[in-house]
């Protein structure tokens, strides 16, 4: 994890696709997604708050946000420029998103989760705020970018409660984090080297707290080649488990270097 230049750096080709469902139980789709190889940009959100506020928080997070992407001359400047611009646009939008709320009675309290990743040459810069995640799939080993802006994350830091055990916890959908819910926000925002053959997933928590790491690997190493049906398979087994919550993915592969 480092914001610092890679000497060696290669360019490498992106394939992505993005695929959001309303599960097996809500009345409404409160997550929002969109990504674009061309961009090399993947967006997610997930949104809380009131009868149907969580959905306008993640439309508007996300809609905000892509206007004000791609970042201009993003393959020319420095990983610590890019992030830097990145988390003030992020601030930006979470202004937007507060001010809407304190304007109308009925978007009281709606936020969102954000995770988003943003591919420059040969690296990854994240930023999430929240429990929305992001994995990369290395040689057969799945590793979290992210870690969770979340009470049980809390507790697990603590050694209050064993990580195998988090997803049966009574309180892992409490976050301490979210944008919109106040008139600052803090994104963690990181940055990582990138591999041909790698394999990024970006998710809501209606996949993740469903799926344990290994079913999840195991999708994606299956249909590796193919982002939009790894999409459409860890939507799949995650309604097969129950779907109580909204399920979003974005999978995004790194290809052969460019010529």
């Amino acid at each position: 994890m480092t914001l610092e230049e890679n000497p060696n750096a290669a360019q490498y080709t992106l394939e992505m696709a993005a695929h959001t469902d309303i599960g097996k139980v809500r009345s409404t789709n409160e997550d929002a997604v969109w990504s674009n190889a061309s961009y090399a940009i993947a967006i997610l959100a997930d949104g809380m708050g009131g009868h149907r506020a969580g959905d306008v928080a993640a439309q508007m997070l996300v809609k905000r946000l892509v206007e004000r992407l791609p970042i201009p001359e993003q393959q020319s400047r420095s990983r610590a420029e890019i992030a830097g611009e990145l988390l003030a646009r992020v601030e930006q939008v979470n202004e937007e998103i507060y001010q809407s709320a304190c304007r109308e009675a009925r978007y009281t309290g709606m936020c969102s989760t954000l995770v988003m990743g943003l591919f420059c040459r040969d690296f990854l810069l994240t930023a999430h705020v929240g429990d929305s995640r992001c994995y990369r799939l290395r040689q057969g080993e799945l590793t979290p970018l992210t870690r969770d802006h979340s009470l049980l994350q809390m507790q697990i830091d603590a050694g209050l409660i064993r990580p195998e055990d988090a997803r049966f916890s009574s309180i892992k959908n409490l976050i301490t984090r979210a944008v919109g819910i106040e008139s600052v926000v803090e994104a963690e925002c990181n940055g990582y080297d990138v591999e041909a053959d790698d394999i990024y997933l970006f998710s809501s928590d209606g996949l993740h707290d469903l799926l344990p790491e290994p079913e999840i690997t195991l999708i994606l190493e299956t249909h590796a080649d193919d982002p939009d049906t790894a999409c459409i398979r860890l939507i799949e087994q995650a309604n097969a488990r129950g779907g109580h919550d909204n399920i979003s993915v974005i999978v995004a592969k790194i290809c052969t270097s460019r010529a």
